[in-house]
């Protein structure tokens, strides 16, 4: 999908990017499959900040999405691609043949009246979702899980996938987004292609309202704080700040903060890069 790269009519226009929106087909969301969006603003429930830069935006609703992908053997159109505004990727709105509509993660070249299927007799064939075992070795794939009849967890945002490298046993060996390679049950679910959305990563807002827009506000550069703020405040003039680590002193860049005794270690073949 291409992104479009505006004329510099204003100053902020001259650096924005946006998306193409081409595979878009409506800007209606399904009524029944959305339901409200209470925000916190980085507050728990005694008013506390807890995450740091969030607040303010536009109202949103959340679109219920199907990861567990249960209605098996049951065959499902494509009827519309659409916009999601709580993640990167876009969605699809599909409806069974008992008449039933759910929305789904979308795959990259989904199709409108495409005909879509999930289960163990699936095809290996683009949005269908299958049991990693019958996946045919070097496949794409996306939205996988990490516990059979969990639901999607891995390579779900927008334009990422992972690909099945080798299955021994009851293990299947996955390349996944981040570089990792790692087994996983082959009883786990995935969707056949990538996510849609791919050119998410190119895209620049080209001003700070619009990121304000999106609830995220304003954030301060540590090397600015006073000491009694951060570990790398204060120091007189423009100072470095010293070395790179987040706000509770935990070193930044590089710095590995996996338990060394976690039990799913052993899963892991390869670490993710640094």
């Amino acid at each position: 999908m291409p992104v479009r790269k505006l004329k510099p009519v204003t100053p902020s226009q001259r650096f924005r990017i946006i998306n193409g929106f081409d595979s878009i087909t409506t800007d209606k969301p399904e009524k029944s499959l959305l339901v409200p969006k209470k925000r916190t603003g980085g507050r728990n429930n005694s008013g506390k900040m807890t995450a740091k830069y969030r607040g303010g935006g536009h109202k949103r609703r959340y679109r219920i999405i199907d990861f567990k992908r249960d209605k098996f053997d049951i065959s499902a159109e494509i009827k519309s691609i659409e916009y999601d505004p709580n993640r990167t990727a876009f969605i699809s709105l599909v409806e069974y043949k008992d008449g039933e509509k759910r929305y789904i993660i979308a795959q990259n070249g989904l199709k409108l009246g495409q005909n879509i299927i999930s289960g163990e007799s699936a095809s290996p064939e683009l949005g269908n979702s299958l049991p990693i075992a019958n996946i045919p070795l070097g496949t794409i794939i996306s939205c996988i899980e990490f516990s059979p009849g969990k639901g999607a967890v891995l390579a779900r945002s927008a334009g990422s996938f992972a690909q099945l490298m080798a299955k021994e046993g009851k293990y299947a060996t996955l390349k996944l987004p981040s570089g990792e390679t790692r087994m996983i049950l082959s009883k786990c679910f995935a969707a056949i292609g990538a996510v849609s959305n791919s050119d998410n990563q190119l895209i620049s807002s080209g001003k700070a309202g619009r990121k304000r827009w999106l609830g995220i506000r304003p954030r301060t550069r540590p090397v600015a704080m006073n000491p009694v703020d951060h570990p790398m405040g204060g120091g007189e003039g423009k100072a470095s700040g010293g070395h790179p680590r987040s706000k509770k002193g935990i070193p930044a860049k590089g710095y590995r903060t996996r338990s060394k005794k976690k039990a799913s270690s052993k899963f892991i073949i390869e670490r993710r890069k640094k």
